[in-house]
C-alpha cells in the first residue's frame, strides 16, 4: 500500500473541496432562475422588462437571496390598511395621513386628493415631499384638491417596522463610514454607487410587501413620491398616476421605477438613464426639488446677500446636520477652524444639530472648547421668530445652536433659514440642488459626489470638500473676493429658466394627468 506524504493528503483534500464548491455553485446558478420566477410569479408590475431582460444565473440568485434576507418567507398582502387624516399642525392646509382601526376615511372634496408620498429614512426623503406639498397648497396653487402628506412610517404596522429595521442599518453604516473613514468609507461609497438591476429588483421585491401601506388611498389619487419604494409600492397597488421624484444626480436602477413617470432633476441624470434603458415614455427632466417659498425668494434673497457682502456685514453660514447623524467628526472640526473668524466677528454660525442629541453634545463641546458663546433654540417658535430678526438684525451671539425633539422642525429648519443666511454649508446630499450659495463639505456615499458637481457646474456651490482646510478658504473667499456676487447671479439666472422648479413641475403633471385619466 502506498504511503501518501501528509502535505499530498491535504492538498487532495482542498482540491476535492475546491472541486465540490464550484459543484454546488454550478447547481445554486442552474436552479436559482427557477427560485427567482417563483419569487417574481405574483408581482403586479415586471421589472426585467422595463430593465431589458431577465437576470442570468448569479443576479437571479443575488435577487433571490438579498430579498429572503429582507422578507424571509414572509407572503406580502394587498390588503390595504383603512386611513384617517388630520389638519397638519406644521403646515397650514395640509392633510396628514395615519391608520385609523375605526373604519376608512375619504376625502370630502369632489376630486380625489393629490397623495405626496414619503418614508421617514433619513432627511432628505421627507424634505423633497414637503417642498412637493408646498407647490399644491394654497388658493393660489392652481390645485382644486386637498393634499396629502403620505408618510409610510406614519402607518403603524408590521410594514413600517420592517422598514425602520432596513433604515436603522443604512443611518448606523453612514455614520460608522463618516467616522472611520480609510476602507470603511471607500466600501461604504462604492455600495452608495452601485445600484444595478438587481438593486431594483430587490427594492421593488420589498416594495411589493409595502402595498398595505398605500392600498387604503383611492386608486384615482395622483401620487407624488418622494421615496423610490413609495412609488413603486403604489405602482403594485394599481395606482395609475404616479410619480416618481428621483433623488440625486446619479443615474441607478433603484431609483427609477416601472410603471411610473421618472422626473429628474439635470440633464446628466436625464441622459444617463436613458442610456442604461429607461424608456423615453416613463422619464422627463423636471428641474430641482425645492420648496416654494425659497424659490419665490430668490430675487430678494440674493439681493440682500449681495447687500450684505458690500456693508462688511459678518458672513452668516447654516450647517446643517444630516438624517443619518453623521458627519460628526468633519463638522466639528469645521466648527473649530471658524473659530477665530466668529470670535473676530466675521463669521456667524447657525448649526442645526436636528433631532440628534450625540451632535448637540458634539457642537456644544467644540463651541465650549473653543470659548465661543451661543444662544440655543429649541422649537417652531423660536426658530420663526429667528428667522424674522435676521431679516434686519443681528443675532445677539455669533453662534446660534437648533436642536430639537420633534422631527418636523428639525428637517424644516434649514429651509426656514436658507433665505437668511448668506451661505450653506453641507454634504452633498438634497441640499446639494437649493438655491443659496454652498460650500460643499466631505459627501457620506460616493453617489453624493455627482450632486456636489451638478450645483459647481450650475454656478451655486463649491466642488466637494472632503479637508477643512478647504472649506474654511472658501469661507474666506466669500468675504475677500466676488464670490459671493458671482454665485448670487448664477442662482438669479438659474431661476430664470426653471432650474428650480422641480416640485412646481410635478405637481403641475401630477393634476394635468389627473384630468386626462
Amino acid at each position: 500500500m502506498t504511503n501518501f506524504h501528509p502535505g499530498v493528503i491535504a492538498l487532495l483534500a482542498v482540491a476535492i473541496a475546491i472541486a465540490a464548491a464550484l459543484l454546488v455553485w454550478r447547481i445554486v446558478l442552474g436552479l436559482a432562475p427557477t427560485w427567482y420566477a417563483a419569487m417574481i410569479k405574483n408581482n403586479s408590475v415586471s421589472v426585467d422588462d422595463f430593465v431589458g431582460g431577465p437576470p442570468d444565473g448569479k443576479s437571479a440568485f443575488k435577487s433571490w437571496l438579498l430579498n429572503h434576507f429582507n422578507v424571509g418567507k414572509r407572503v406580502a398582502s394587498n390588503v390595504g390598511y383603512p386611513l384617517k387624516t388630520e389638519d397638519s399642525d406644521k403646515v397650514a392646509g395640509l392633510k396628514v395621513t395615519s391608520r385609523n382601526d375605526n373604519g376608512e376615511e375619504k376625502s370630502t372634496t369632489a376630486k380625489p386628493p393629490v397623495i405626496v408620498g414619503t418614508i421617514r429614512m433619513g432627511f432628505g426623503h421627507h424634505r423633497i415631499a414637503y417642498a412637493a406639498t408646498s407647490w399644491g397648497l394654497g388658493s393660489d396653487s392652481g390645485n382644486d384638491r386637498e393634499t396629502w402628506f403620505h408618510d409610510f412610517l406614519n402607518i403603524e404596522s408590521e410594514e413600517a417596522q420592517m422598514i425602520k429595521d432596513t433604515d436603522k442599518l443604512y443611518s448606523k453604516g453612514s455614520r460608522m463610514a463618516s467616522e472611520m473613514g480609510g476602507a470603511v468609507e471607500k466600501f461604504w461609497g462604492s455600495l452608495t454607487k452601485s445600484g444595478d438591476e438587481d438593486s431594483l429588483r430587490v427594492t421593488y421585491q420589498f416594495s411589493e410587501h409595502m402595498v398595505p401601506l398605500i392600498n387604503g388611498l383611492d386608486k384615482n389619487s395622483p401620487i407624488i413620491a418622494s421615496h423610490s419604494m413609495v412609488a413603486c409600492a403604489a405602482v403594485a397597488a394599481g395606482f395609475k398616476n404616479v410619480i416618481n421624484l428621483v433623488i440625486d444626480n446619479h443615474a441607478q436602477w433603484f431609483v427609477v421605477v416601472p410603471g411610473a413617470l421618472n422626473l429628474v432633476q439635470g440633464p446628466s441624470n436625464y441622459h444617463s438613464f436613458l442610456k442604461m434603458g429607461v424608456p423615453e415614455k416613463d422619464l422627463a427632466l423636471a428641474g430641482h426639488w425645492i420648496p416654494r417659498d425659497l424659490v419665490e425668494g430668490i430675487p430678494d434673497a440674493c439681493a440682500w446677500r449681495v447687500a450684505r457682502r458690500k456693508a462688511g456685514k459678518p458672513l452668516r453660514i447654516i450647517i446643517p446636520v444630516g438624517g443619518a447623524g453623521a458627519q460628526r467628526k468633519f463638522i466639528v472640526k469645521l466648527v473649530g477652524a471658524l473659530s477665530g473668524l466668529v470670535k473676530e466677528g466675521k463669521v456667524q454660525l447657525f448649526l442645526n444639530a436636528a433631532d440628534h442629541e450625540h451632535m448637540k453634545t458634539a457642537f456644544v463641546g467644540a463651541l465650549e472648547s473653543n470659548g465661543m458663546e451661543y444662544d440655543n433654540v429649541t422649537d417652531m417658535n423660536g426658530v420663526q421668530s429667528f428667522k424674522e430678526k435676521m431679516k434686519t438684525d443681528e443675532p445677539s451671539k455669533n453662534v446660534t445652536l437648533f436642536s430639537y425633539d420633534d422631527y418636523f422642525t428639525a428637517v424644516a429648519t434649514t429651509d426656514i433659514l436658507c433665505n437668511v443666511a448668506d451661505v450653506l454649508a453641507c454634504k452633498p446630499s438634497e441640499l446639494a440642488f437649493y438655491p443659496i450659495p454652498k460650500l460643499m463639505i466631505r459627501r457620506v456615499g460616493d453617489h453624493e459626489a455627482y450632486s456636489a458637481l451638478r450645483a459647481s457646474e450650475l454656478g451655486d456651490g463649491t466642488l466637494e470638500l472632503r479637508e477643512v482646510p478647504e472649506a474654511v478658504r472658501y469661507a474666506e473667499l466669500f468675504m475677500s473676493s466676488n464670490l459671493m456676487e458671482v454665485m448670487c447671479k448664477s442662482i438669479e439666472d438659474n431661476n430664470k429658466i426653471g432650474i428650480y422648479d422641480g416640485c412646481k413641475n410635478a405637481m403641475r403633471m401630477a393634476l394635468e394627468r389627473a384630468e386626462q385619466m
